[in-house]
């Protein structure tokens, strides 16, 4: 083994066990189910800022957002409104509504907020279609994020995948079971400070290696087409409209995410939620313009031709002392790894209490919830190692369709309209449900298909997939309107 692999394996190992030792230190803490899944509603601004940040982004944007911009250029820039939007409208609009309903009716789900205002039959429907949408997505993602933590460990240290996927999954499940929401909230906010000081230091040597901000410019205008360095990349006003709409929808889509509202579910105060606010905007601005300099310095260094989502990784070990490189490399793989942990909570408190599991075990509902995230996390460990690595290909669908099955409800709840539960749940399926149409005929040949299901088809592939993540909220919202019991002040 190299020395910069063992470095990483070093540095790993002292994370993790910096993971388990938080896992620990937060057993304490979980008597109830709202100790466990939401911290009894105490966390304060530094644990909620930054562990929203790194939840809501994670590895995805050191990887999957650099090489984006890698890729597209400045059109790619488009992107950052539409998530920054998402950042202010989750604090600052829903933020006070969910703080303080949670407070005063003791919730503790996403579910339980969709179901406010309904009778004891119509929360527990909700409760029961919105279980099944977050464990049908999630268990998927939590699968697929298993699969990457074991692609990591085999490409840096040539270690089989079922070992890869068993120590991955082992570490994430030991500090989530035994801490809670506490421990995922704790080590997220870790993890959030490791990206940001990744999201500094990359670019930075980058930038250096490319010869400064103004080189960078020059190389990039002579080597690349003009439509690389143009924020529309040079397409037409209606594509580049679509295009827009579909970005933008990636911060859409946030608004309905289960492992980010109980962020906000669970912050302790006023004054908290705003400080936290703060932290949070701070570490996304930081962070996108580190990878947006990351992937222009790159493809100045580079070209075209490489694989973008490799970027990160090959300006690491190519522009950086090896024992920081090492490091650099560490912090993604524990990204990876621990983007999981929040995922895995919410899809156990949809089984365990959203499903109703824990009301048969009065007394008992941490210890029950504990079980089922054991059982979840065995059942996404046998789908990454006995299904083919294409199905997990589709699962950033997850994102969009539970953000249009739940972001219409909870905007009309926070802005005073309770619609009839029939409607809710109406509304639930029709966003999830048009998200999955739309991202099914993306992968469609609209030549080959009848005249109606060819447009969808060719309105499923428009760049920037404006109709999978933005048109299902608008069925969804129209439902909920028509479908409203009384508008409250």
């Amino acid at each position: 083994m190299s020395q910069e692999s063992l470095i990483v394996l070093a540095t790993l190992i002292a994370y993790k066990l910096v993971l388990v030792g938080v896992g620990v230190w937060a057993s304490s803490r979980n008597t109830t189910e709202s100790d466990f899944f939401i911290a009894g509603q105490g966390l304060g601004p530094w644990v909620a800022g930054l562990s929203y940040a790194a939840s809501t982004s994670s590895a995805w944007v050191l990887l999957g957002f650099s090489g984006f911009v890698y890729a597209n250029g400045l059109s790619a820039l488009w992107m950052v409104p539409g998530i920054w939007a998402g950042y202010v409208a989750i604090w600052l609009w829903f933020g006070r509504r969910l703080r303080e309903e949670t407070a005063r009716e003791g919730l503790v789900t996403t579910a339980d907020f969709l179901s406010g205002g309904q009778s004891v039959g119509g929360k527990r429907l909700i409760g029961a279609v919105a279980a099944a949408m977050i464990l049908f997505c999630f268990i998927f993602y939590i699968a697929a994020q298993f699969g990457a933590a074991a692609q990591a460990f085999e490409t840096q240290f040539a270690l089989p995948q079922m070992e890869s996927v068993l120590v991955g999954a082992g570490i994430v499940l030991l500090y989530s079971l035994l801490g809670g929401f506490w421990a995922v909230s704790v080590t997220d906010m870790l993890q959030g400070a490791l990206m940001l000081v990744v999201a500094i230091l990359l670019p930075i040597a980058a930038l250096m290696a490319a010869g400064g901000p103004s080189e960078v410019l020059t190389t990039l205008a002579a080597n690349e087409s003009s439509a690389y360095l143009s924020f529309g990349g040079d397409m037409p006003v209606m594509l580049l409209a679509g295009f827009v709409i579909g970005v933008w929808g990636v911060g859409l889509g946030a608004l309905g995410q289960p492992q980010l509202i109980t962020r906000l579910m669970a912050v302790k105060d006023e004054a908290a939620r705003m400080r936290g606010f703060q932290i949070a905007i701070v570490w996304a601005v930081l962070v996108f313009a580190g990878m947006t300099i990351l992937g222009l310095s790159g493809r100045a260094l580079v070209g075209a031709g490489s694989n973008g989502e490799a970027l990160f990784y090959q300006v690491a070990r190519d522009y950086l002392p090896p024992i920081v490189g090492g490091l650099v490399i560490a912090a993604v793989l524990s990204a990876v790894m621990s983007t999981v942990d929040s995922i895995l909570l919410v899809a156990a408190a949809a089984v365990s209490r959203d499903l109703g599991v824990s009301r048969r075990f009065a007394g008992r509902e941490v210890l029950v919830s504990r079980i089922v995230m054991v059982a979840i996390a065995l059942i996404a460990v046998w789908m990454t190692l006995a299904l083919p690595s294409t199905i997990f290909a589709r699962v950033l669908f997850a994102w969009a369709a539970l953000g249009a099955a739940f972001g219409p409800v909870i905007v009309m709840r926070v802005v005073g309209v309770q619609s009839g539960h029939l409607a809710v749940v109406a509304a639930m399926i029709a966003g999830f449900g048009l998200t999955v149409f739309f991202n099914a005929m993306g992968a469609l040949d609209p030549a080959g298909l009848p005249g109606p299901a060819a447009v969808a088809a060719q309105w499923a592939q428009l760049p920037g997939d404006p109709f999978e993540r933005v048109f299902p909220w608008v069925p969804a919202l129209l439902i909920l309107w028509f479908g409203r019991m009384r508008v409250r002040a």
